[in-house]
């Protein structure tokens, strides 16, 4: 009887795997339901940007993982971990910092950071070891990966040529754009092999550990996946070329839509999978870990590790509300200034071009002319606050506006605080782009980083959030060199940050002026 008695646990209300799990799903229901907005803008890109298409998938990966480690466990015991409210606090106070700066991205990795963060302080150090590599996995539900599709682009466009050059076909490259006896291509933002390259990340990370133990044959593999998705890429785009050279345009439209939505990557993991079917070195119900290396003694108390968790949880879009400055009102439209040498002209384009700034307050736009004919297109955007739908950086943004015709081809030539950039419009009009912007008191800048980085400071501190986009254009003409002409504009436009000022009504620029 008495050995009896010793063997009953008593019930200590939230020990056990039922109670921790209990209040990890309500911290992380209050993570999601607090973040909600960014939950929804995360999902919409899975399902409406191809390129994150494999996002839909991951959270069943993620769960799928979880259930294989679930014999080894159930060997472990659960324990609320305080350590574990650093990497909460962590993926709190980048959410506030993505948020100041209008960085989606870095948002939305806050959202798994603080997930991940709640798991460590609510299961503890020895389950979170288990479900290690499940936990960084999840990373694979943000949308990234933006910044190598102008690169890949233009690789790819190298590519193409490279195999062109080979097969006899006469070809041209401006850009992203390659010219052929028979029609002129574009390699679009869609045909640049982001999508693969980003889905074969996620894949290829996921064989390596489900199919390798050895981290010299992981890292082979990742390698060569990676390697064989943009040189297959590439030959793609060829092949699509190749086939409207010898058949039709239509000809080679349809083999594209068919290779690209269908059999390519399909084709590409095929092969992946079977070149390295012969190394792999885990097998079929090998443990994923040892429970006996991971188990960890002692813990907290349950309660205050989940009280110290909401806390941290909501302090963040608190401080982000409390500390935010309202934004200035602005004087009005921006006075369009005058240009010494230049003047007002209404000669119309040969292209229609108008930037992109969704939300902006202010958008205005003058064409001037020199008395050698030469034009020039300037145009100023203002905003007297920048937020979610309304910033002076972001996707769709700027000279080559999303749905506006104009397609960014190649970065251009610019002054070291702007940045310089050639984009190709309908009937192949080129033009060359220099684009300054100024948020707050800080200086003109071309980075898109160094804007969001402004931003954040102005709103986290209480600054001036005024900000201002100054766009300077000119047509690719026969004869006439671009860039000299935007340097000569720029010349006798004077000081930039002087015009930004006063086109936002700043104090810096009233007090120049007296």
């Amino acid at each position: 009887m008495i050995d009896r008695i010793l063997l009953v646990k008593p019930d200590v209300g939230l020990a056990g795997w039922r109670g921790h799990l209990t209040v990890l799903g309500i911290i992380a229901f209050t993570i999601l339901a607090l973040f909600h907005r960014d939950v929804l803008g995360m999902m919409a890109i899975w399902w409406n940007a191809s390129t994150y298409g494999h996002c839909l998938f991951i959270p069943i990966l993620v769960a799928w993982l979880v259930q294989q480690r679930l014999p080894g466990l159930r060997q472990l015991e659960p324990t609320a971990w305080a350590p574990g409210l650093i990497w909460l606090a962590l993926g709190a106070f980048a959410w506030m910092l993505g948020a100041a700066a209008g960085v989606a991205v870095v948002r939305h990795g806050a959202l798994i950071l603080m997930l991940q963060g709640s798991v460590i302080a609510l299961l503890g150090p020895a389950v979170s070891r288990a479900l290690l590599f499940p936990l960084f996995y999840a990373f694979f539900m943000v949308p990234f990966g933006e910044e190598i599709v102008a690169p890949l682009q233009l690789l790819t466009a190298h590519i193409s040529m490279i195999l062109l050059y080979l097969t006899g076909v006469p070809a041209q490259m401006q850009g992203i754009f390659i010219t052929t006896p028979n029609g002129y291509f574009e390699v679009a933002e869609a045909c640049s092999g982001a999508k693969f390259v980003i889905a074969m990340t996620a894949y290829g990370l996921l064989v390596c550990n489900v199919c390798f133990t050895r981290w010299s044959r992981r890292i082979a593999f990742m390698a060569g996946a990676l390697a064989l998705s943009i040189l297959a890429n590439g030959v793609r785009a060829f092949a699509t070329i190749f086939v409207a050279e010898v058949t039709t345009i239509d000809a080679a439209a349809g083999f594209d839509h068919v290779v690209y939505g269908w059999v390519f990557f399909a084709i590409i993991m095929v092969i992946v999978m079977a070149v390295a079917w012969p190394f792999f070195d885990r097998k079929p119900g090998d443990p994923w870990f040892d429970p006996d290396q991971l188990r960890h003694g002692g813990g907290s108390a349950t309660g205050p590790i989940a009280g110290g968790a909401l806390a941290i949880i909501v302090a963040a879009p608190l401080w982000l509300t409390a500390s935010a400055a309202t934004g200035q009102p602005l004087p009005g439209a921006p006075a369009m200034p005058e240009v010494k040498g230049w003047v007002r002209s209404d000669e119309p384009p040969l292209q229609p071009w108008q930037p992109r700034f969704d939300g902006a307050d202010y958008l205005s736009m003058a064409r001037y002319r020199n008395a050698a004919g030469e034009t020039v297109d300037l145009a100023i955007a203002t905003f007297d606050r920048q937020d979610d739908g309304r910033e002076l950086v972001g996707f769709g943004q700027g000279a080559a506006g999303a749905d506006s015709g104009w397609t960014w081809s190649q970065p251009a030539p610019a002054p070291g605080d702007a940045r310089g950039e050639q984009i190709t419009g309908p009937g192949r009009v080129v033009r060359h782009v220099v684009s300054f912007y100024v948020v707050g008191t800080g200086s003109p800048t071309g980075s898109g980083h160094l804007v969001k980085l402004e931003t954040m400071k102005a709103r986290l501190l209480g600054g001036d959030q005024r900000a201002a986009a100054l766009l300077v254009s000119v047509e690719q003409r026969p004869g006439h060199s671009a860039d000299a002409v935007i340097s000569a504009f720029l010349q006798e436009l004077g000081d930039v940050k002087d015009l930004a000022d006063r086109s936002v009504g700043s104090q810096q620029a009233v007090t120049r002026s007296n």
